[in-house]
């Protein structure tokens, strides 16, 4: 019997991100998972090497790539949609718990318990969980800056939004990387090359 969890996986790169939403440039959900797989991994280096937490970089990157994966089943539901009132949101939970299962499904008996935990998001530890999200939050806040960057107002107001939830973790390592890290995310790559 063929075993399909790849080949779906691959499929969220024809996922549309910000479906109600003008963009200069688009964006799938195969490459948010990639930023947010590379932004959790910094946000858990930044709070194990500057604030010595006891979390695992790798294990928050592995987490955030796998963060979405039900979305190649449901698709990108946008949040002002998912968060319009408590019970969308709670059959949108219930969806994605099925879609899980669905997609776990697909993975090869052997493999099954490896893939459990990253499709299900259960089996994280409650500070991985929220760097995860502050990660999946704060490549939203990056994609505003760069559309607001490219002269696009369309995501104003979801840019002031991002910020408030980011801010609103309370995270020093969320704190650090804003202060640090996401200034650069407003320059041109010329004046990025100026800066070195």
């Amino acid at each position: 019997m063929p075993h399909h969890f790849l080949a779906y996986l691959y499929r969220l790169q024809y996922i549309e991100r910000w479906s109600l939403m003008r963009k200069t440039t688009e964006e799938n959900v195969a490459e948010h998972s990639f930023h947010t797989a590379l932004l959790a991994h910094l946000l858990a280096s930044i709070s194990r090497y500057v604030f010595g937490n006891d979390v695992s970089p790798e294990e928050a990157a592995t987490y955030a790539l796998f963060h979405d994966a039900t979305e190649v089943i449901t698709g990108d539901i946008p949040t002002p949609v998912k968060h319009h009132n408590p019970d969308i949101l709670s059959n949108f939970r219930q969806i994605e718990t099925l879609a899980a299962d669905r997609l776990l499904s697909t993975v090869p008996e052997p493999l099954r318990d490896v893939y459990r935990p990253l499709l299900g998001r259960k089996a994280v530890s409650p500070a991985l969980a929220k760097l995860v999200k502050a990660a999946d939050v704060l490549d939203a806040y990056l994609k505003c800056v760069s559309e607001m960057s490219a002269g696009n107002r369309e995501f104003a107001t979801a840019r002031r939004q991002m910020e408030e939830r980011l801010r609103g973790l309370d995270l020093p390592e969320v704190e650090w990387f804003l202060d640090r890290l996401a200034p650069s995310f407003e320059k041109t790559v010329d004046e990025l090359s100026e800066d070195e």
